[in-house]
């Protein structure tokens, strides 16, 4: 299975924080590998503490799931599909906006996970780290 390079996964954060920085919110980014292992890390100067773990997490949950963490929250509210999901996997699923997959042709690779916004801003954020992934 392919997974992004720590170049690419550096290129991925870059493109994240640049986008980051033209909205003023500061931002935790992390990207994952295939496995959805955490590759790299950045926490922007005032970034919140406690949204470390939750990109990381939302990145874990991109890739586990291959899906962007804003669409699986939409499927996981009360009568949805996956009602419930947050609670597997030892708690590491994240069901909010900022977890997006990068893929490589069809093939997903890796994700990338954005906390410290609204959710409108961490998925902005994250999508842009997204689109640098050649």
């Amino acid at each position: 299975m392919n997974s992004p390079t720590l170049a690419e996964a550096r290129t991925v954060i870059a493109a994240a924080e640049k986008h980051a920085e033209e909205i003023g919110q500061p931002m935790n980014i992390a990207v994952v590998d295939a496995g959805g292992n955490l590759i790299s890390h950045v926490r922007m100067d005032g970034a919140w503490i406690g949204s470390i773990d939750i990109s990381i997490k939302k990145a874990f949950t991109s890739r586990a799931f291959d899906i962007q963490t804003k669409d699986l929250g939409d499927n996981s509210q009360p009568g949805g599909q996956f009602y419930g999901i947050h609670a597997s996997n030892g708690g590491k699923i994240m069901i909010f906006a900022g977890g997006i997959p990068l893929t490589r042709g069809d093939e997903v690779i890796g994700a990338i996970g954005v906390s410290g916004g609204s959710g409108e801003q961490d998925h902005a954020v994250a999508a842009a780290g997204a689109a640098s992934l050649k």
